[in-house]
Order: C-alpha cells, then structure tokens, then sequence
C-alpha cells in the first residue's frame, strides 16, 4: 500500500507537509484524532507507536470503543446507464446487484492493495 504504515495491527496513512519539513501520520477506523509527525521514518514510527498507545489508554479510561464498527451497508449512487447495465448482468448470471457490486467493491481493494484489510 501506498503512503500508509502498519503499527501494532493499526493502519496510518502517511503525508510529508513540505512546510515544516516534517511526515505526519494519522490513524485510520479510530473513533478518535490521534496523529503522529517526525523529519524521519523511524521516528515516524516510535511516534505512531506512542501516539497510539496514549490515544488506547485515554479510550479505556473513558469507556470509549477505540476503534470505528462498520454495518456492511453502504448507499451508492451510480449514472442511470450504468444501473441499468448492473441490472441486466446480475438479471442474467442469476445473481444479485449487492452481490456483483460487492464483487467489484473486493476488484478495487485487490487494485490499490487493501485486499489484506479485509481481514481487519
């Protein structure tokens, strides 16, 4: 994955902010802010770690849930043509439009490599 770093099983997304000359990073699916910057990668990540741990240890003392639950729905919107071509290929291969949209939703992930996400 691009742009993005593992820390103990949490995803972060990383950006360089030219301004201050420094990488920042911020973790993904918390119910919460908790960013991390350093001028080095290793740094970035004894950061990350420390930011992380602090943000865990304030959601256990506050009874909070630290990482964001998903319900599996999702509302898209999609050009009229498109519908109605989804609608004819899941008419004829017998299947669902949740199933064949479901079907591409793993396409992309697999495409920008956060198939492995899928797991979390």
């Amino acid at each position: 994955m691009n742009n993005t770093m593992k820390i103990d099983g949490h995803i972060a997304v990383v950006t360089y902010d030219p301004e201050i000359e420094m990488f920042r990073g911020e973790f993904l699916h918390l119910n919460g802010g908790a960013d991390f910057y350093a001028d080095s990668v290793e740094k970035l990540k004894e950061e990350g770690k420390t930011s992380l741990r602090v943000f865990l240890e304030v959601c256990e003392e506050k009874g909070i849930a630290p990482v964001k639950t998903f319900s599996g729905k999702v509302t898209t919107r999609l050009a009229p043509p498109q519908h109605a071509a989804l609608a004819l290929a899941a008419q004829a291969t017998g299947r669902s439009i949740n199933d064949l949209l479901s079907e591409g939703a793993d396409l992309v992930l697999m495409k920008y490599e956060y198939s492995a996400l899928i797991a979390l």
